[in-house]
């Protein structure tokens, strides 16, 4: 057994806010158990192993176990290597007094026992799905490309988020746990269970911004900077969107030059509750000169909070419903996003833009113009480059696309 305790002052957080923690383990151990004690403040918890990075659960749990043949959600099974391995503390909130807090590990060499999996609900019945104009080989899928299950701090396992997912109408979702890719084996089966595609993802989470990142590229070290992650995600055929960039103590202040910033923003986010204010738009349109893609995401955690899953929608332009047209369509930028997946959509097709169940509404293109659209399938010229968007005739925005 180890033991570390102590306390933890604001002049720590301040001066490196993740904290590492060493054990010895010996050879002969089959799984290992790490608890956290503390009082007052917040602090993350992940685990290392001598080759590499064996999970992370945040704030959301105080213990975790990792053995050969499975682990706590967050954390990565496999073979329990004898050597060097570390405890992750990352000191989210250290109040002025200080943390008082114990860390405790035990080693055991006859394994610990796995906990009964629940059983994956019953497949759900789905909406008729939504025929929009595309162009032929290709189709409007309609998605949710930000949401947690309990391998970070959600509440659902991947099967009733899967299902769930089905059960709204969505063709995808992303299943974007944070800084970890624990959630990735579960994903096919969950995906098969329910009729709906579950594409890959991880929110790379940081105090100074959130990133997703798109896409089966293995674990992105949230420790190093920013635009690391991007080359990182890029050369593994990945896709990183910036997360909710205005949103609240989570919104985007990591630096990250113009050269390496990735054009795909989650301007469209849970927390934009009021889509008349307009610094979301305002935000995006300095982010990069030659405009961003614009994407959406619930950042649905529980059922209980006022998040909804699929509000907004993400629609893709894909050339296949799988996984990897999804990815293709992304990194294509064949994007657009709507309130829900029943709700007005602004479509861009080729060299023109459809609004489709958008009567009454204003168009907006990327100079300011504004046009009243009359109809329910009306297709006009697109400006070239850059966001369009509808709105209400209160200004409140109800589509965008790219």
């Amino acid at each position: 057994m180890t033991v570390h305790r102590g306390r933890w002052s604001l002049e720590d957080r301040l001066e490196r806010g993740l904290r590492e923690l060493p054990f010895d383990v010996p050879p002969g151990t089959a799984s290992l158990t790490v608890q956290l004690s503390f009082e007052g403040g917040v602090i993350d918890l992940g685990c290392h192993g001598p080759s590499g990075f064996r999970g992370w659960s945040g704030g959301a749990r105080r213990a975790y176990t990792v053995a050969a043949d499975w682990a706590t959600p967050g954390y990565l099974p496999g073979e329990i290597e004898p050597g060097t391995w570390h405890v992750w503390l990352g000191l989210h909130r250290i109040p002025p007094g200080g943390v008082p807090y114990e860390v405790t590990v035990t080693t055991s060499a006859s394994g610990a026992p796995r906990p009964d999996a629940p059983q994956p609900p019953p497949r759900p019945g789905r909406p008729p799905r939504r025929d929009l104009p595309a162009p032929a080989g290709t189709r409007w899928l309609a998605g949710d490309l930000h949401s947690h299950t309990l391998h970070s701090d959600g509440t659902l396992t991947v099967h009733e988020l899967a299902c769930l997912a089905a059960s709204r109408g969505l063709d995808f979702l992303a299943v974007t746990d944070h800084n970890t890719v624990s959630h990735h084996p579960e994903l096919p089966a969950a995906a098969a269970h329910a009729g709906v595609t579950l594409l890959p993802g991880q929110e790379v989470t940081t105090d100074l911004g959130h990133a997703n990142v798109f896409g089966d590229t293995g674990w992105v070290d949230f420790r190093r900077p920013s635009a690391d992650w991007a080359a990182f995600a890029a050369a593994r055929g990945g896709v990183m969107s910036i997360n909710h960039p205005l949103s609240g103590d989570c919104a985007w202040r990591r630096p990250l030059s113009e050269a390496d910033r990735p054009p795909f923003v989650e301007i469209w986010h849970s927390s934009w509750w009021d889509r008349r204010w307009g610094a979301p738009l305002a935000w995006t349109d300095l982010w990069l000169p030659g405009g961003a893609v614009p994407l959406g995401g619930s950042d649905f955690h529980d059922p209980a909070q006022h998040k909804t899953l699929g509000e907004p929608t993400t629609w893709v332009l894909a050339e296949a419903e799988d996984g990897d047209g999804v990815l293709a369509g992304l990194a294509a930028g064949r994007t657009s996003v709507s309130a829900a997946p029943d709700a007005p959509v602004l479509l861009r097709v080729e060299d023109d833009l459809i609004a489709v169940g958008a009567d009454g509404t204003v168009l907006v293109r990327p100079d300011g113009r504004r046009a009243a659209v009359r109809g329910d399938l009306v297709r006009t010229p697109a400006d070239g480059p850059g966001m369009h968007r509808l709105e209400t005739y209160e200004n409140e925005v109800i589509a965008l696309c790219g």
